[in-house]
């Protein structure tokens, strides 16, 4: 079976789509900041701008946790959108469709994101009890 490009490829796709959501919300950061705004926008957006750095490198490091990451920068892409869009300057609204364009890339990587209730606690209780915490 021929493999696919890495740049036609779903994952090429999200981790472009993270990279570009990420300078967008850096920029609408800075661009908050000249407006004199605080507080839990700025925070939305930075931390937008940290998850889907990481999405980025867990992806192009081709480690299974992307899936995870993805999904956090889905929620947060999807929530630094409605910030973006709530200002009328042309500037947010790039950052805004970025971010939508990110969510929905997140999303579909995302989908194969397994959630284990108890895992931590089943993990630590199979461990002798000497490696405990």
């Amino acid at each position: 079976m021929a493999s696919v490009p890495l740049q036609d490829s779903e994952t090429a796709k999200c981790i472009k789509a993270c990279m570009n959501c990420s300078k967008a919300c850096m920029e609408a950061i800075h661009y908050l900041l000249q407006q004199g705004v605080s507080g839990k926008q700025i925070s939305i957006l930075q931390m937008c701008v940290e998850s889907c750095q990481l999405s980025s490198k867990l992806m192009l490091s081709d480690l299974e946790f992307h899936h995870q990451a993805c999904e956090l920068s889905f929620e947060l892409s999807t929530a630094s959108a409605a910030v973006c869009a709530a200002y009328d300057d042309p500037a947010m609204e790039r950052c805004a469709e970025a971010c939508r364009h990110c969510s929905e890339t997140c999303r579909g990587m995302a989908g194969m994101t397994v959630r284990m209730q108890g895992t931590a606690k089943d993990l630590r209780s199979s461990l002798p009890s000497s490696a405990r915490l």
